[in-house]
């Protein structure tokens, strides 16, 4: 009977983790889990409790803070020539094996195409397929 009470006390906890989002009432109801899986071998009572107590602090002092630090780490913004790989561009002059160029994210850039056979013409949509220097590599839109 005290695993089925430790089980249902651990949904509750972390069910009630869903609205606060601190990981405490999740650790607690780790702990709650792991209790109930003590709570089946048959202990005493007081042994579920201190394993509960037990479990409970490892849970909080020693996952929690890696968790939250894990979780609470910033984005990295890539403001590099590689993030723009991927990106849409248009044609402004036509772009061949040769050279070209396109606006890119607000800003013009030369451009080639990646098949020295193919050119694009002004007013068509490429996507970038790679940054070389100061030039971006593109295909066509498909």
């Amino acid at each position: 009977m005290g695993a089925i009470i430790w089980f249902i006390g651990a949904l509750v906890l972390a069910g009630l983790e869903l609205a606060v989002g601190e990981f405490t009432l999740l650790m607690l109801g780790g702990a709650a889990l792991a209790t109930a899986g003590v709570s089946l071998i048959g202990v005493p009572v007081w042994a579920e409790f201190v394993t509960f107590a037990v479990s409970a602090a490892a849970l909080l002092l020693l996952v929690r803070p890696a968790i939250r630090k894990r979780m609470l780490k910033p984005q990295v913004l890539d403001a590099s020539p590689r993030a723009l790989v991927g990106h849409r561009a248009e044609v402004l002059e036509e772009v061949g094996a040769t050279g070209g160029q396109v606006r890119l994210d607000g800003s013009i850039w030369s451009a080639r195409s990646m098949d020295p056979a193919h050119t694009f013409a002004e007013g068509e949509i490429v996507s970038v397929i790679d940054i070389q220097g100061t030039t971006a590599i593109v295909w066509k839109e498909t």
